[in-house]
């Protein structure tokens, strides 16, 4: 039965109604500071905690609640014969309901205006050492700390003057699962803290919440689910808004993923095709329109049933031109949608159409995370910038201004693809445009050969990028037969030096990146 409840919250949306309800019931009401003033003036009679420990509020109210009289009343097993006596003895009152919700640590570090220490005040202490004991307790004690619980609290208390134990015991776990997320918002605030000054944290620990579980994995016989950092907030598919289709699969997830974080390497517009977590299809050009025709152009037997990013607003035009070209697409994402291009993507039961609000472009500080058995691997994402200042020219030939741009662009889609990666591209009208690309190949120069075939006749002119250094000259050979006319590569290998005399054999033009961009 519930005697006493202990009252001490930051939101205090909807907590005059919930204690007014508890007093009705005669049940007594411990509370502190603003909490107190605020139900006293509700006319809701209230005993402040430091009456009832007879230790005062001090520092701030830093020191009001971690007393013996408070955590000794939740943590009593009252069953506990021992424990029952040293609490009459030590004249400690037991406490059955506790609602408490903690200071507003995460919004306040959000604010960019207030100084560390003033983040640091919104620590708080004795609000999940209440929390804690009390949920530690929940065979005896009802613990709320979310006001959506408050109806139901109040609705068990009206039947049976008391909570039920499974109830108490859901209580609990939430109250494990919050605190742990508040400690992490902290560790998460002194981790960035200390990668601003250059500093890391010996120990990484990582949190997510639950998005949703998924039907199955990569595979049917394998189960699932989707998390998300809660403290992201850039446009990226944990925060995308999903405007029609099915809910997004595992596989799904991963070539969204994949296209949405290729396609904020560009500033121009620019659209990109993904199959299997590989690029099936890339250009920019001055509209999207046109930067979306002709990366769909690139392989487009590859691009069926793919999943499309662009970065500008999705357009009529270009959803009459998916169906005049009867694209089967299985993820479309856009920042926005023009509203007659969604009715009409709507129309599409099966296809799952993105949006991506939030923070747009490249996340220089972002990390990848890759798990092994046993443990994780973490580095800085392949986002160091290239410009055509970093490239050196390494042959008795350089590249036009043109090619020094299609090269880059050409270097940017090798990024972003499985290695070994060769991928051929060229300036056609106002677009940079993939003409062929081998990906995921053991030697280097079967990806070449795999790109000239893939393009065909549109690889003559085109530009070659690599995204690690030729180990032998046969990949700059096969470049020169499918007419390639320009090349970029990081450099490296001991035999560069072979490898330059052939370009110049060859009448080909090389420069060196010197930034290797492997993608396992």
């Amino acid at each position: 039965m519930i005697k006493r409840a202990l009252i001490s919250v930051s939101d205090k949306d909807g907590i005059a109604v919930f204690a007014r309800a508890l007093a009705e019931k005669n049940i007594e009401i411990l509370s502190t500071g603003g909490t107190a003033k605020l139900l006293k003036e509700e006319g809701i009679e209230v005993k402040d905690v430091s009456d009832y420990t007879g230790f005062p509020e001090m520092m701030d109210g830093r020191v009001k609640t971690l007393h013996p009289k408070v955590h000794g009343g939740l943590l009593a097993v009252r069953d506990n014969d021992d424990h029952m006596s040293q609490a009459e003895k030590n004249d400690i009152g037991m406490i059955d309901l506790v609602v408490v919700n903690l200071y507003p640590f995460k919004a306040t570090a959000k604010q960019k205006d207030k100084t560390e220490e003033e983040v640091i005040e919104q620590i708080d202490i004795g609000g999940p050492s209440m929390l804690r004991s009390a949920a530690k307790n929940f065979k005896s004690v009802t613990v709320v700390m979310d006001k959506a619980d408050y109806p139901e609290v109040l609705r068990q208390i009206e039947e049976n003057s008391d909570t039920t134990p499974e109830f108490r015991k859901e209580l609990a776990m939430k109250v494990f699962a919050k605190t742990c997320e508040y400690d992490m918002d902290i560790t998460y605030y002194f981790n960035r803290k200390l990668k601003e000054n250059g500093d890391a944290p010996e120990m990484l620990d990582l949190h997510y919440e639950k998005v949703m579980s998924l039907r199955y994995g990569e595979n049917p016989h394998q189960s699932a689910a989707f998390f998300r950092n809660p403290n992201n907030m850039s446009a990226n598919v944990t925060n995308c808004e999903i405007l029609n289709g099915k809910p997004l699969s595992y596989n799904n997830i991963i070539d969204a993923d994949f296209a949405i974080e290729f396609v904020k390497e560009f500033e121009c517009p620019s659209a990109i095709f993904v199959k299997h977590n590989n690029p099936c299809g890339a250009a920019t050009a001055d509209t999207i329109e046109e930067a979306f025709k002709k990366a769909h152009a690139v392989d487009p037997m590859s691009a069926f049933g793919c999943v499309i990013a662009i970065n500008t607003k999705c357009t009529m035009e270009l959803v009459e031109y998916m169906k005049e070209q009867k694209m089967f697409v299985e993820i479309i994402a856009a920042p926005s949608y023009e509203p007659e291009a969604l009715e009409m993507l709507q129309k599409k039961k099966n296809l799952r159409v993105l949006a991506l609000p939030g923070k747009w472009g490249i996340d220089y500080k972002r990390r990848d995370i890759k798990k092994v058995a046993g443990g994780i691997l973490i580095q800085n994402a392949d986002t160091a910038p290239l410009s055509a200042d970093d490239l050196r020219t390494v042959t008795e030939k350089a590249p036009t201004q043109e090619e020094i741009a299609t090269l880059l662009f050409a270097r940017v889609v090798a990024k972003h693809s499985k290695s070994n990666a060769v991928v051929y591209a060229k300036k056609d009208g106002t677009a940079e445009v993939v003409t062929g690309m081998g990906v995921g190949q053991m030697s280097r120069v079967d990806s070449a050969i795999i790109a000239r075939r893939k393009g065909g006749d549109r690889v003559p002119g085109s530009v070659m990028a690599s995204d690690a250094f030729f180990p032998f000259a046969d990949a700059v050979e096969a470049a020169a037969e499918a007419g390639v006319t320009a090349i970029i590569q990081p450099g490296g290998s001991i035999r560069d030096e072979e490898v330059i005399a052939r370009c110049n054999e060859l009448g080909l033009a090389m420069v060196f990146s010197g930034m290797r961009n492997f993608r396992h």
